[in-house]
């Protein structure tokens, strides 16, 4: 374990990087997996900022710099209009399945389709496609699709999971002085949970914050341990790293508080670049760099709560906001001699697009008997085109429609106070040009001009209402 002079050290290495171009990764052969079956590892950060990294305007303008998270842009590629669902459950559940997470979840009229806190059982999920291929797969950290029987991420075509079921913030529970454990049945302390593919989950420590303070790095070592692993075995991986930070509460490693002189969120910041340049080092140890697709990115924008102090770059408001602050956030992807180094696109990507990319990358089919909302963009990732293979998207927040983004426009049914979260219904709806007005500040500048764009819009809008009528309606509980 380091020492916190040690990390003190690395930091000031880092801010030294920071300045220097960081070169790519020597390529070693490698046949730790077969041709044509490239490894995956997905970082997934919790209720993270836009402006954080310093390829998006933050690292070293954040309090610290972040040479390991950047390197992945160098190396790769990097989207400013990648787009997200506004709230954290919906969101994994958009990444795992390539389908909005509406589809899973209560909508009006009809019966429950699963449950808030997760998808339904019928879902396919990423892991379970995978998993047809000889994949083995790995989550480690948060799940938050479902803490119930049959519903666990190793129930999904997980083969072994550590971590936690629902949100971080539960870590608060046993270090409240207000806690009533006999006001519920439901309300009980959360624990780190460990489980393996056909075994029920057990219960390991109680996540209070303490816990929370080294959990971060524990999902590290977890996935350092399964990369090796498989490198051993031969076996094409899936490694599912989904971080606790910078959800709240923000309580950085012992061995990195106070590291970088600028509160806790720039020690996590730190400490998350030290992490991510630990799963890096691991692959390249491995020779197993050139046959790995790396990808970073977020659930969704910045933590609602001032005290995280959150970044959203140039984007208005935050997470369970229908604004860009909350919907856009950092995605970097890196598969060398695959994907073009240093390429850097506005084009609109959407989470829901990784599902169907990986599935082409390993040559997997996806499922054809429901609706997938997803696209195959590894045309576009690969250089073989500048354009995405997508150009709209719709957005909710919980069961409610509030709009649709189509390319650089983006139309509110209704607005929200992002100060109290109150919704204002709309006399007629805010329409905004994302190039002229990023902060999506006045919505009638420039309006009259371009009513022609209410056309597309409502399309988007229209076509999605539509594609719900058609997808499978299921029984309560599956």
């Amino acid at each position: 374990m380091c020492s916190t002079q040690r990390i003190v050290a690395i930091i000031k290495l880092a801010t030294l990087l920071s300045i220097i171009v960081i070169p790519h990764f020597s390529a070693i052969a490698s046949d730790a997996a077969p041709a044509g079956k490239p490894n995956v590892v997905l970082v997934l950060m919790d209720n993270f900022g836009y402006g954080e990294i310093g390829v998006y305007g933050g690292g070293v303008m954040r309090g610290a710099p972040t040479p390991n998270i950047d390197s992945i842009a160098a190396q790769g590629m990097r989207l400013t209009n990648f787009n997200v669902e506004a709230e954290c459950t919906p969101s994994r559940s958009a990444l795992m399945t390539g389908r909005y997470g509406i589809r899973t979840r209560q909508r009006e009229g009809l019966p429950p389709r699963g449950v808030w806190y997760g998808i339904t059982k019928w879902e396919i999920t990423l892991a379970e496609l995978l998993e047809k291929h000889g994949y083995v797969s790995g989550i480690f950290g948060k799940w938050h699709l479902g803490d119930t029987e049959g519903r666990f991420p190793t129930d999904q075509g997980f083969d072994e999971w550590v971590g936690i079921p629902r949100s971080s913030d539960r870590a608060f529970w046993p270090d409240s002085n207000s806690f009533q454990p006999d006001a519920h049945p439901d309300i009980r302390f959360a624990h780190v949970m460990s489980s393996q593919k056909g075994n029920t989950p057990t219960e390991l420590e109680v996540f209070d914050r303490n816990k929370r303070r080294v959990m971060d790095q524990e999902i590290t070592e977890n996935t350092l341990d399964f990369i090796e692993r498989q490198s051993d075995a031969g076996k094409p991986f899936f490694a599912f790293v989904t971080y606790t930070q910078t959800h709240e509460p923000v309580d950085p490693h012992p061995d990195f508080y106070g590291s970088t002189g600028h509160g806790s969120f720039a020690d996590v910041l730190a400490q998350t670049d030290v992490y991510v340049g630990q799963l890096l080092s691991k692959l390249e140890e491995l020779g197993l760099t050139e046959n790995t697709i790396f990808i970073f990115t977020s659930d969704n924008g910045r933590e609602g709560v001032p005290r995280s102090f959150g970044f959203t770059g140039p984007w208005r408001s935050g997470m369970f906001s229908p604004y860009e602050g909350s919907l856009r956030v950092p995605f970097l992807i890196r598969w060398p001699e695959k994907i073009p180094a240093q390429r850097v696109s506005n084009e609109v990507v959407h989470q829901l697009d990784v599902f169907p990319t990986i599935a082409k990358f390993v040559g997997a089919t996806p499922p054809k008997d429901r609706v997938l909302d997803g696209v195959d963009q590894s045309d576009f990732f690969m250089g073989e085109t500048d354009t995405s293979a997508r150009e709209s998207l719709v957005i909710y927040i919980g069961n409610t429609l509030f709009g649709a983004k189509w390319r650089n426009w983006k139309i509110l049914l209704k607005e929200m106070d992002s100060d109290t979260y109150s919704i204002r219904e709309m006399a007629y709806p805010s329409v905004y040009n994302l190039i002229v007005d990023p902060k999506e500040e006045v919505p009638e500048l420039n309006y009259l001009n371009d009513t022609w764009v209410d056309f597309p819009l409502y399309q988007v809008i229209e076509d999605h209402e539509a594609s719900l009528a058609t997808d499978p309606q299921l029984p309560v509980g599956d």
